[in-house]
């Protein structure tokens, strides 16, 4: 991709990554390793610190209970988007993603304050 020169600039100090994919394109499915695989792999993140959003356009039959990943995405939370229906619900799994970013941010502070103590 044109941009991939500019990825070690995004991926610098990031702690946390959501990768929102269209789940009826097969070409994303295949997309979304690649993405897991550079982002969150390769820094590496725990796999805590990425969501997955399969984001259904209006008025897709896209089947949001059969999605199946494969390992290892099988393995990250995922949450199914569809702002036509359920835009709340969206909003409070975003929050609940954030919250558990700050906490793993602070244990990792806590660590190395601890750390330099000792």
């Amino acid at each position: 991709s044109r941009f991939e020169t500019c990825w070690p600039a995004l991926m610098k100090d990031s702690h946390g990554v959501i990768i929102i994919f269209n789940p009826d394109l097969p070409s994303h499915l295949k997309e979304i390793e690649m993405w897991y695989s550079c982002f969150v792999q390769q820094q590496p993140l725990l796999d805590s610190q990425c969501l997955l959003v399969a984001h259904h356009k209006p008025g897709s039959a896209g089947d949001m209970e059969n999605l199946s990943l494969a390992y290892p995405l099988n393995k990250l939370k995922l949450i199914h988007s569809n702002l036509e229906e359920d835009p709340e619900d969206v909003r409070m799994e975003f929050i609940k993603y954030f919250r558990s970013i700050i906490t793993i941010i602070n244990e990792s502070r806590e660590k190395e304050e601890m750390s330099i103590i000792s």
